[in-house]
């Protein structure tokens, strides 16, 4: 091989390289936080109550005969993780098709016609395909803790916007939780603890950074033959 296409070869792997470094940097070893939710369109906000002139009490209104439970923007409430996933698919595939032509030697009042005594338009045509494919996917996923969160916003129908996380550096790497979503006032429960699987649209988010991370990350060299711009 000449020495032109060794170095086009060399340039066309580097610059592959690049590019799956660039598309892979940022995710690889880390964690990607969703960003802020905001309120459903549909959802009405209530509108603060007017202060009233002369009150004993004032600001944050006095509930005689309620309980304690998050209701307010700033009030926190405890989301407890019970994430548990599982999925699993399997496919099988068999395909095959088989098929023949058979011409017989045309006939001129009753003689073959033939060259040499061999039938030259006598033909025959076979053809046969066969297809066999499978494929097995499993995939589980478990999640348990805690993490506090707090009311972001009252949307006036008895559901709360809440968003809250949780950091923790350990001496190898960083582990970032966070959970936002709409929760019920009514499923709240009175030790202001409330279930992952009673938030709605909840965004979860688990992940870390550091050498742990890292020591579970494909290399660069690995990312680029998995690439889908490696063309073998």
């Amino acid at each position: 091989m000449s020495a032109a296409p060794v170095n086009a070869f060399i340039r066309l792997s580097i610059a592959g390289v690049a590019l799956s470094l660039s598309g892979c940097a940022t995710v690889v070893g880390d964690v990607r936080p969703f960003e802020p939710m905001s309120a459903p369109p549909a959802a009405v906000v209530a509108a603060p109550a007017p202060a009233s002139e002369g009150s004993i009490y004032s600001g944050r209104s006095l509930r005689l005969f309620e309980d304690n439970k998050a209701r307010d923007v700033g009030d926190l409430v405890t989301i407890v993780l019970v994430e548990n996933t599982s999925a699993r698919a399997q496919a099988d595939t068999s395909v095959s098709k088989e098929s023949g032509i058979d011409m017989a030697a045309p006939t001129i009042a009753g003689v073959p016609i033939t060259y040499k005594g061999n039938p030259i338009l006598e033909a025959s045509v076979e053809g046969s395909r066969d297809f066999q494919g499978s494929g097995n996917s499993t995939q589980s996923n478990r999640l348990n803790g805690s993490v506090t969160a707090t009311v972001v916003q009252n949307l006036g129908n008895g559901n709360l916007l809440v968003r809250g996380e949780k950091r923790v550096r350990l001496n190898q790497g960083d582990e970032l939780i966070q959970v936002q979503g709409i929760v019920r006032t009514a499923d709240i429960g009175p030790d202001n603890r409330i279930s992952s699987d009673r938030v709605g649209d909840a965004r979860i988010v688990y992940g870390g950074r550091g050498t742990l991370a890292r020591s579970n990350a494909m290399g660069w060299l690995g990312r680029f033959f998995n690439s889908a711009i490696y063309p073998y």
